[in-house]
């Protein structure tokens, strides 16, 4: 059988297929636009076609998360973002852990013990700060793409700390550090510390300390940065941006036996 987990998150899709020993067949990554049902299917196409699966095969199992779970036509059940993420990181680091999922429009912290139950769980308020949204209006105000930030934060010599975590206050205050003729890789740090100083405000980060996300996958330094600033190793899964896919997969597995 083939087993397939869908994300579908508020800005990208995801799709992953495993087989019954758990094991990657195939994935797919895509904008989730404004068609969240034609943009899984696109995705699930995608994602057969990269594993070699020449036809759509009648076995898939199929398990559905994320802002967009209930849309997903071909799924046979669905599981809330965090239940997934928890799955799926679990599944890399079978020990007690704190989770930072950092995504496109919130982020999530989750704590799980030496068995994988969830003892606590927290999101970030309804804000855009501290998430990947936060970042893409950084990178239009400093007219960046969105895909050189990790390079030039790890190129900063002397970051700037920002004052504001509001992403509307946080724009001015980016603009009043270029006419000052700040160097944009330490603006860009700079943002970076914000993120994670959002993080670390919304709960404490106890036993191993995992990051995963969108976010994370496109800037790992990200990482970098949080384990110096907790002072101890971070973990990241092999596929970070999949992580919440992967879980929903899982649970699909479990839903054959």
């Amino acid at each position: 059988m083939i087993f397939c987990g869908v994300d579908v998150g508020s800005s990208t899709t995801k799709v992953v297929l495993i087989d019954p020993e758990k094991k990657l067949l195939g994935w797919a990554v895509r904008r989730s636009g404004t068609d969240f049902a034609g943009g899984a299917e696109r995705c699930l196409q995608e994602a057969l076609a990269k594993g070699g699966i020449k036809e759509r095969p009648h076995f898939l199992k199929t398990v559905s998360t994320g802002y967009g779970r209930k849309n997903v036509q071909y799924s046979q059940a669905d599981k809330t973002e965090i239940s997934c993420h928890a799955k799926g990181c679990y599944h890399y680091f079978p020990e007690a852990q704190t989770i930072i999922d950092i995504g496109g429009q919130d982020n999530k912290i989750i704590q799980l013990d030496g068995q994988g139950r969830r003892i606590n769980f927290k999101m970030n308020r309804k804000c855009a700060a501290g998430t990947g949204a936060f970042l893409e209006e950084m990178a239009l105000r400093l007219d960046i793409p969105l895909g050189e930030m990790d390079g030039l934060a790890r190129q900063s010599t002397d970051m700037v700390e920002l004052g504001s975590f509001c992403t509307v206050f946080s724009a001015t205050e980016v603009l009043e550090k270029i006419r000052q003729g700040r160097l944009v890789s330490d603006i860009v740090k700079g943002l970076f510390l914000s993120v994670l100083k959002r993080v670390l405000e919304m709960d404490l980060l106890t036993g191993q300390v995992v990051m995963t996300g969108g976010v994370v996958a496109y800037n790992p330094f990200l990482v970098t940065m949080m384990g110096e600033m907790i002072q101890r190793p971070v973990k990241v899964p092999e596929y970070p941006q999949l992580t919440g896919a992967l879980g929903a997969a899982l649970f699909a597995e479990e839903m054959a036996q």
